[in-house]
């Protein structure tokens, strides 16, 4: 079983930073990919980052600048550094995996998500 588990979610002022935390853990036989998503009420889920297991890394246009996502390998973790936020960052941010567990292909998996709110 696969678990991904986020965590630095919480409320910001507009201009301040966040950092998001993800953590899988479980039967992992490789990783492919990690990211996170974001999805604001009555909008639908989005791609913010990703990063390959090559190392190459796409941001959403609306986060190029202000947000980075790295990761550390060794504890098969990927952070998203969000600054200079925006009250339209505000949404529940998802961290995702593309992961191969047991088999030969790569599924998704999903973060429970963490809840971002940009507002003064």
């Amino acid at each position: 079983q696969v678990q991904l588990v986020e965590s630095g979610g919480g409320l910001v002022q507009p201009g301040g930073s966040l950092r998001l935390s993800c953590a899988a853990s479980g039967s992992i036989f490789s990783i492919n990919a990690m990211g996170w998503y974001r999805q604001a009420p009555g909008k639908q889920r989005e791609l913010v980052a990703v990063i390959k297991r090559g190392g190459s890394i796409n941001y959403a246009d609306s986060v190029k600048g202000r947000f980075a996502i790295s990761r550390d390998n060794a504890k098969n973790t990927v952070y998203l550094q969000m600054n200079i936020l925006k009250p339209e960052d505000t949404a529940v941010y998802y961290c995702y995996a593309d992961l191969i567990s047991s088999g030969t292909w790569s599924t998704n998996y999903w973060g429970q998500g963490t809840p971002v709110t940009v507002s003064s």
